[in-house]
């Protein structure tokens, strides 16, 4: 166990060019599939919560209800549509980032939705009010209850980093694990530790976890220097 330890910071440090490729195709296909799916999310969050219509609530239960889905579902059911005899077959999306990321938008999603539903929900209902008031437009009212409740926002953009970077089910399905190409960090770790080689599965596990720290970190301090400077008001 030392010795896999000691070989996995040896990985690290040393800039073996598998393991860092491993490590980018995970950052680059999480971040833009982040990058699609938070608008979309905020804005059908915002829209659940300042707005009533018909099947509402069955529209709420469903989102809910995908947050439980497992990833290797969401897998199965895009290795179907991106299948050459599936809808989706022409767009040659299977086995490749492109696919990885249509499979991370949708298991972000939901989560993403939840949240930003949950952010708006808890929002002032005065702040809109008073925005209306004093004449501002439906966009103007909504990125201003949207600023108020920022934080809330940025820890579920933070939850669907974790949720997509963490996942291995859908990745796998869909990218094939394919080296220097669709290989991301959790299917690295899961084909090593099956194969018996521990060194880069801790040395991506170690990248994992560093991370997720420094992303925590990094919302804990502008929380508190967004406190400190109201205090100070």
């Amino acid at each position: 166990m030392i010795d896999a330890v000691h070989a996995a910071f040896s990985l690290l440090f040393s800039g073996d060019a598998e393991l860092w490729r491993v490590i980018w195709v995970s950052l680059k296909t999480t971040l833009a599939a982040l990058l699609i799916a938070t608008p979309l999310a905020v804005l059908a969050g915002y829209g659940l919560a300042t707005h009533s219509f018909r099947g509402r609530r069955v529209v709420i239960w469903l989102v809910q209800a995908t947050l439980s889905l497992p990833t290797v579902l969401v897998g199965l059911l895009l290795y179907l549509m991106l299948s050459r005899q599936g809808p989706l077959g022409e767009l040659q999306w299977l086995f490749s980032q492109s696919g990885i990321i249509a499979g991370q938008v949708l298991i972000a999603l939901p989560l993403l939705t939840a949240f930003s539903l949950a952010a708006t929900q808890a929002a002032d209902p005065r702040i809109a009010e008073t925005a209306v008031t004093l004449g501002a437009s439906r966009w103007e009212t909504m990125f201003t209850v949207l600023h108020e409740v920022r934080f809330g926002i940025m820890a579920a953009v933070i939850s669907g980093f974790g949720r997509v970077i963490s996942e291995v089910g859908c990745a796998i399905m869909i990218g094939g694990n394919i080296a220097g190409q669709t290989r991301t960090m959790t299917t690295a770790i899961a084909l090593q530790t099956s194969k018996g080689e521990f060194a880069q599965g801790i040395a991506l596990g170690i990248v994992l976890v560093a991370i997720a720290l420094l992303i925590n970190a990094a919302l804990v301090l502008a929380q508190g220097d967004t406190q400190a400077a109201g205090s100070h008001a």
